[in-house]
């Protein structure tokens, strides 16, 4: 994640809750690698459920201080809509 939007953050977590446009949630852990914030466990999978493709853009806005909602545009800048029954339960966040 750039340094320009993490230093919003009042501490790096070890992990976040994603929550995207139908809000399906999902946890993922967090890294500190060379003072940069980067999405780790996780992460891997929501891409891959989401289909997310080289080209396609992804933007995050922070919530709460453990919740970011994810904004997922495909490569003709149309927002992509998933829906939660296809992924892994073991990663779906519970509330």
């Amino acid at each position: 994640m750039p340094p320009d939007f993490t230093k919003h953050f009042a501490a790096v977590l070890t992990e976040f809750k994603l929550k995207n446009n139908t809000d399906c949630s999902w946890w993922v852990t967090v890294k500190l690698m060379n003072d940069r914030v980067t999405l780790d466990q996780g992460w891997a999978t929501f891409v891959t459920v989401h289909q997310i493709n080289i080209g396609y853009m992804v933007t995050f806005k922070l919530l709460t201080p453990d919740t970011l909602k994810v904004f997922i545009f495909d490569d003709d800048g149309i927002e992509v809509v998933n829906k939660c029954g296809k992924h892994d339960e073991a990663f779906i966040a519970t509330d």
